[in-house]
């Protein structure tokens, strides 16, 4: 089959263009850039501007698009409203009637969330439905993995830097991560069958974790011992706002809402009907927080 992917450099992206091309498909793989990916011929493509988004699935006639672009915090003109959903908009509305449509969201999203980024996520998924396409909606927990930017940075960052590691609250909010592998084989089966077609799946991992499990499971992939030291959500509230002057914060508003509201499903039926592996977090943690594989780019779906 021809498959485009959109945001093919990303990190999810790069996982699903080597799992479609180890299926054998004929990939093109869609970025701003357009560099080649994986064995994947590069596409020109940026989801804000339409005639992009057109002249790419003109140029690689797709069977099947994977819709992966995404952003994680507002940068300038790059907004959840442009980024999410006009980038889905204009997606959607270039994708041949008869191809299959795979879409990524993410866990919680929903229109009237608090965050932002999740409720263009739910506005998004609503244009999906609405499209009249063959399509399959993902909502993905935390996904790790080497070159990941949640446990390779953040937590990392956060765990690194001071003498003592803070913990949001009482560190009870509920996650559920998932590994980049299982995500890509969800993806490339839906891209490649019309299994889960018309369905919305959460995609979660195997084991349940507190955020306070968390930051204990990085400090012992990276071998370090320091206490945690819970800081109350009402300061919280109060440092995060001006954490945003700095040109890299540690942690975004959005990524602040987020953690709060958890971020945790079960793994079925997407476990059962798509035949994910569920990767364990601390058979892959040590990987991703290496020397190595701190320096990789945590490139975002884009």
């Amino acid at each position: 089959m021809n498959i485009l992917v959109t945001g093919a450099s990303g990190f999810v992206g790069q996982a699903v263009v080597r799992e479609l091309v180890a299926r054998g498909h004929t990939v093109w793989a869609g970025s701003r850039r357009g560099e080649a990916v994986a064995g994947a011929q590069g596409l020109t493509l940026d989801v804000t501007d339409p005639g992009s988004v057109e002249r790419a699935v003109g140029a690689s006639d797709p069977a099947a698009v994977v819709h992966l672009v995404g952003i994680i915090a507002e940068t300038g003109t790059q907004t959840f409203e442009r980024v999410h959903v006009a980038g889905t908009r204009h997606v959607l509305a270039a994708t041949p009637r008869h191809a299959r449509y795979v879409h990524m969201s993410a866990l919680g999203a929903r229109e009237d969330s608090a965050s932002g980024y999740s409720s263009s996520k739910g506005r998004a998924e609503a244009l999906v439905r609405a499209s009249g396409l063959r399509w399959t909606i993902f909502q993905p927990s935390l996904i790790f993995g080497p070159g990941d930017d949640f446990f390779g940075r953040v937590l990392r960052e956060l765990v690194s830097t001071a003498p003592v590691v803070p913990q949001i609250g009482d560190g009870s909010f509920p996650f559920r991560p998932v590994g980049v592998a299982d995500v890509a084989r969800a993806f490339a089966t839906a891209a490649e069958s019309d299994v889960g077609l018309g369905d919305t799946f959460a995609l979660t991992g195997p084991e349940e974790f507190t955020f306070r499990q968390l930051l204990e499971l990085e400090l012992q992939a990276l071998g370090k011992r320091k206490p945690i030291v819970p800081v109350p959500l009402p300061l919280m509230n109060l440092a995060v706002p001006l954490m945003q002057v700095l040109p890299r914060p540690p942690i975004t508003r959005d990524q602040y809402a987020m953690l709060k509201e958890g971020n945790t499903a079960p793994n079925e039926p997407a476990k059962s009907v798509f035949g994910l592996s569920m990767q364990r977090l601390q058979d892959v943690l040590p990987q991703i927080v290496a020397p190595e594989a701190s320096r990789r780019p945590a490139a975002s779906a884009r």
